[in-house]
């Protein structure tokens, strides 16, 4: 009888690992994998879809301007986070609650009704435009321009930057800033060679995080790029809607997880050294 207990434990907890586990393989494995396998096996087994692909000028370009889109957001994204993540570290709890709140508005609405509030903001005859021309600098034209869509996804993905720098700043020694200072550090000195590279942790997690989501928008630059910039999930739809070419949709989206992961690999090996080079260096001084 006692060995019974320990017996249905045991699987009780080999099923509460499976079910995960068999969750992932349906949502996420299959559906690549399926993906995977279409763009190589149709209509005939090879890799005739990625060079049809790779010899497409506009599907270069097109990828191109996706990740061009994506570094721009992600570098946007960072100026502004990082002072505002700094402020919630030196500011009172109750400050510090108010612009948390803050951060995570763009999360009580949906991406649809914010990419609407952008589109009346930047339209024709819109409040922006509206305000221009009565102080005299005419008609202001941003919807359909990068412009907009850099502002709209920067509004979105900031609590993606913000809340893991203030995450890694608010873990730092301020009392080293001061040691800094009293060995005769100027200001700007002491952050670029003690705070910065403590806080580069979270600026490698806020950017990979920024810079990846940024690649899978859709429906912002839908709403408010021009139709003769698409970016890369614009394309699939396109691709598969319209086209009803499903192989080369599937190559085009194994392509950009391909090079998505690449990317990935580099920031968090790049992370992981300069943060070990940073430890070793404050450490010998």
């Amino acid at each position: 009888m006692r060995s019974a207990r320990p017996a249905g434990s045991s699987r009780l907890r080999t099923l509460a690992v499976l079910l995960p586990l068999a969750f992932i393989g349906v949502i996420l494995i299959y559906p690549v994998g399926r993906m995977l396998i279409t763009s190589f096996s149709t209509p005939t087994w090879g890799l005739q879809n990625y060079v049809e692909m790779a010899s497409d000028g506009y599907s270069l370009r097109v990828i191109g301007r996706t990740f061009q889109n994506a570094l721009v957001v992600t570098a946007v994204t960072l100026v502004i986070a990082y002072p505002f993540a700094y402020l919630m570290t030196i500011v009172s709890d109750r400050v510090r609650a108010v612009m948390v709140a803050v951060v995570l508005l763009p999360f009580w609405t949906s991406a649809v009704v914010r990419s609407f509030a952008w589109l009346v903001l930047f339209q024709a005859n819109g409040p922006i435009d509206s305000f221009a021309r009565s102080v005299g600098l005419g008609s202001v034209t941003i919807l359909g321009t990068p412009l907009a869509v850099t502002i709209a996804m920067t509004q979105v993905l900031l609590p993606f930057m913000a809340l893991p720098l203030f995450n890694t700043l608010r873990g730092i020694d301020r009392s080293l800033l001061s040691a800094a200072r009293s060995l005769g550090a100027p200001p700007a000195r002491a952050f670029l060679r003690v705070y910065l590279p403590l806080s580069r942790p979270g600026v490698i997690a806020g950017c990979m995080m920024v810079f990846i989501l940024s690649l899978g928008f859709y429906i912002t630059p839908a709403l408010l790029g021009s139709p003769r910039e698409q970016m890369v999930p614009q394309l699939i739809t396109q691709l598969v809607q319209q086209n009803l070419d499903l192989p080369s949709a599937s190559a085009l989206a194994v392509t950009l997880l391909v090079l998505a992961t690449l990317v990935l690999t580099i920031a968090s090996l790049f992370g992981g050294r300069s943060t070990a080079v940073a430890g070793v260096s404050g450490g010998t001084r």
